[in-house]
C-alpha cells in the first residue's frame, strides 16, 4: 500500500470551531490498520480532544504539518493561512457561490492548492456521503425549544454546550412538561432527521398535515413537511418531484397556510436559491403570521426564512426579527420572531459529532483516499494547481467578479 500521511489542522476561524475529522481512539485504529498509513495532529488549545489524548494513544502532535500528504479542517480556512501546493479537505462553503468565502477560493487558486469539499463528496447518483447534519438537526431542534421556553417563561433549559453528554441533554426534558404547541418541520433528509429523532425521544406525536393545519391539540404535535407540500406548480400541473429539483423557478410557495397554525418553526431543509422563498417580509407583517419561534437550522442568510439576516453564533444563539421595521431587535419581545440560526450547531456536541463524522469518513471515504485514482474524490475536488475542475467551472465568474 501507498504511503500516506494525513495532518489535522488547526481551526483557526472564528468563533473558535472544536470539532475534528477524527478522534484520538479512530486516529490509532486507523494506523494500526492501514500500515501505511500516518496521521499527525497540529496543535491546538480550542479542540474537543486535547492534544494529550492525541498523545495517549501514539498520534504525533506537532506544530508543523507542512510535510503531510493531505491537510484535513472542519471549516475555512484563513485566506493567510493556505500552504501553496498542499492539498486540503474541509467545507469550503464555496459551492453556491457564497460571497463570504469569495477571497478565500480566490487565495486557493492563486496558491495552486488543491482543495476537496466534504460537501461534494457524493455517489454517482449525486447523494452526499457524509456531513454533520445529524447533530446540527438535534441541537437545532433543541436550541427552539431552547428559544421558546425563555421567550414564554414556561420552561427553562440548558444549551446543549453545557451539558455534559446527548444523554444530558435529553435528560433535562424529564422535569419540564412542554406546552400544546404545533411544531412545524421541514425536510426529511440527514439534517431533519436528527430532528425528528430529539421529537422522538421527547415523545411528541407527529400528525398528519391536514390535521395539522385543522385541528387543535391538547399536546405538543409536530408535522413534517417535504418538497410536495412546500412547494407547487405555478401552472398548476401536480406537483413533480424531478422537475422541482430541475426547475425550481417554475414553482411558488404552499407554506403560507402553515404561519397561520405554526408556534415553532424548524427549517430543516436544502433550499435551492433559485426556488421560492416560503414566506416574503411583508407575509411576516400580517395578523395571521402565529409563528413566534424559528430554529433555521439551514441557515441561509436572506434565503429561504426572510428573518434570518444574519448567523446567530453558540455563545448567543438568538435574535428578534420585528416584521414591522423589517429590522434586528432584542429576542423575546412582544413585537419579534424568535430566530435561532447558528451555523455551527454539531459544535455544541463536539465530542459526539466529531466521533460519528469520523466513523463515517472511515467507513466510505479513508479507502478512496488510499487509491491512486478514485472516481469519488476527484468528484469532490474543487481546485487543482491553480484551476477550478470541470464540475466546479461554474465558480469562474465568481471568483473573477
Amino acid at each position: 500500500m501507498a504511503k500516506l500521511k494525513l495532518a489535522l489542522i488547526r481551526e483557526e476561524k472564528n468563533p473558535p470551531e472544536t470539532r475534528v475529522a477524527f478522534s484520538p481512539v479512530q486516529c490509532q485504529w486507523l494506523m494500526n490498520k492501514y500500515p501505511g498509513l500516518e496521521i499527525v495532529v497540529q496543535s491546538c488549545i480550542n479542540r474537543c480532544f486535547t492534544d494529550d489524548e492525541y498523545r495517549r494513544e501514539d498520534v504525533a502532535v506537532r506544530e508543523d504539518v507542512s510535510d503531510a500528504d493531505l491537510l484535513i479542517g472542519i471549516k475555512e480556512v484563513p485566506k493567510e493561512k493556505l500552504l501553496p501546493d498542499k492539498s486540503y479537505i474541509f467545507f469550503s462553503h464555496t459551492i453556491k457561490r457564497q460571497p463570504q468565502n469569495r477571497a478565500m477560493l480566490r487565495e486557493i487558486l492563486n496558491r495552486r492548492v488543491t482543495l476537496y469539499d466534504y460537501e461534494c463528496l457524493v455517489w454517482e447518483n449525486g447523494e452526499r456521503i457524509l456531513g454533520f447534519g445529524h447533530f446540527a438537526g438535534v441541537v437545532g431542534a433543541h436550541n427552539g425549544f431552547y428559544a421558546y421556553g425563555k421567550r414564554t417563561g414556561l420552561f427553562d433549559l440548558k444549551r446543549a454546550h453545557e451539558c455534559r453528554d446527548y444523554h444530558e441533554l435529553i435528560e433535562q426534558y424529564r422535569s419540564i412538561k412542554l406546552p400544546p404547541i404545533k411544531i412545524a418541520v421541514t425536510g426529511t433528509g440527514r439534517v431533519a432527521k436528527g430532528v425528528y429523532e430529539l421529537l422522538e425521544k421527547l415523545n411528541l406525536r407527529m400528525t398528519s398535515v391536514q390535521n395539522f393545519l385543522t385541528k387543535e391539540f391538547d399536546e405538543p404535535v409536530y408535522a413534517v413537511l417535504n418538497t410536495s407540500q412546500l412547494y407547487e406548480r405555478k401552472d398548476g400541473k401536480p406537483f413533480n418531484r424531478e422537475n422541482f429539483h430541475v426547475h425550481p423557478e417554475e414553482y411558488e410557495s404552499a407554506f403560507l397556510p402553515f404561519v397561520a397554525v405554526t408556534d415553532l418553526f424548524i427549517n430543516a431543509i436544502y433550499w435551492n436559491p433559485l426556488a421560492p422563498v416560503f414566506f416574503t417580509k411583508e407575509d411576516m407583517k400580517k395578523q395571521n403570521f402565529r409563528i413566534q419561534v424559528i430554529a433555521d437550522v439551514t441557515c441561509d442568510i436572506n434565503g429561504s426564512v426572510p428573518s434570518t439576516i444574519r448567523e446567530s453564533s453558540i455563545a448567543d444563539p438568538v435574535y428578534g426579527f420585528d416584521p414591522q421595521t423589517g429590522k434586528e431587535d432584542l429576542p423575546y419581545q412582544p413585537n419579534v420572531v424568535d430566530v435561532m440560526a447558528v451555523s455551527n450547531l454539531p459544535n455544541e456536541l463536539p465530542r459526539e459529532s466529531s466521533e460519528e463524522f469520523g466513523d463515517k469518513l472511515i467507513e466510505y471515504v479513508v479507502e478512496e483516499l488510499l487509491q491512486p485514482n478514485s472516481e469519488i474524490m476527484n468528484r469532490a475536488c474543487i481546485t487543482r494547481g491553480g484551476t477550478l475542475s470541470p464540475r466546479f467551472s461554474y465558480l469562474t465568474d465568481y471568483v473573477n467578479s
